[in-house]
C-alpha cells in the first residue's frame, strides 16, 4: 500500500527524482532489526514496537532485550554486528514477520507443509538446514524463538537462546 502511494505521488509530482527519493527513504525507514540482519537497527525495533530496551552483554555475543507494552519480551541475540537469533515469550507473539524477516516465507512454508488440520493448535518445532525455529503456547502465554545455525557464534547452544 505504501509503494502504490508513493509510486501515485512519484507520477503527480513535477519532479519526480525526488519523490523517488522520498519512497527510498520511506521504505528504507522500515529496515529492523531482523534475524540475519544489522545489529545497528535493534534501535528502530525499540521505536516501532515502543518497548524499552535492556542490553546484557555476553562473553559471545550480546541479548537486546526489548519489552513490549503488552507485556511481551522480545530478545535478539546479535555478534559480530549481525542478528543470529531471536526469541520471544509473553501473552502475545510479536510480529514474526518483522522479527524473522527474509527468513519468514522459510517458517511460513515450513507451518503450512504440517500436516492435519489443527496445525495452529500444535507446537511448532522446524529443523532446516538454514532456520531453526520452535514456537508454543496459548493466548496469554506464549513462547518461542529462532535461529540461524551457521550464524551462531562457535560454543553457543540453543539452550542459550530464550
Amino acid at each position: 500500500m505504501k509503494v502504490r502511494f508513493l509510486s501515485a505521488l512519484a507520477a503527480r509530482c513535477a519532479q519526480p527524482h525526488l519523490a523517488i527519493g522520498m519512497a527510498l527513504v520511506a521504505i528504507s525507514m522500515n529496515a529492523f532489526a531482523v534475524l540475519g540482519g544489522s545489529e545497528a537497527s535493534v534501535q528502530a525495533d525499540r521505536t516501532h514496537m515502543q518497548a524499552s530496551l535492556k542490553i546484557t552483554p555476553k562473553s559471545a555475543y550480546t541479548v537486546h532485550e526489548l519489552t513490549l507494552p503488552s507485556g511481551t519480551i522480545v530478545r535478539e541475540y546479535a555478534a559480530n554486528g549481525t542478528v543470529f537469533a531471536v526469541a520471544w515469550e509473553g501473552p502475545w507473539p510479536p510480529d514474526l514477520e518483522q522479527l524473522m524477516g527474509s527468513y519468514f516465507q522459510t517458517y511460513h512454508e515450513a507451518v503450512l507443509a504440517r500436516s492435519g488440520n489443527n496445525r495452529g493448535r500444535k507446537p511448532v518445532n522446524i529443523e532446516l538446514p538454514g532456520l531453526v525455529a520452535r514456537m508454543g503456547g496459548h493466548p496469554r502465554f506464549f513462547k518461542g524463538h529462532a535461529y540461524v545455525p551457521e550464524q551462531m557464534p562457535q560454543g553457543v547452544k540453543e539452550e542459550e537462546i530464550r
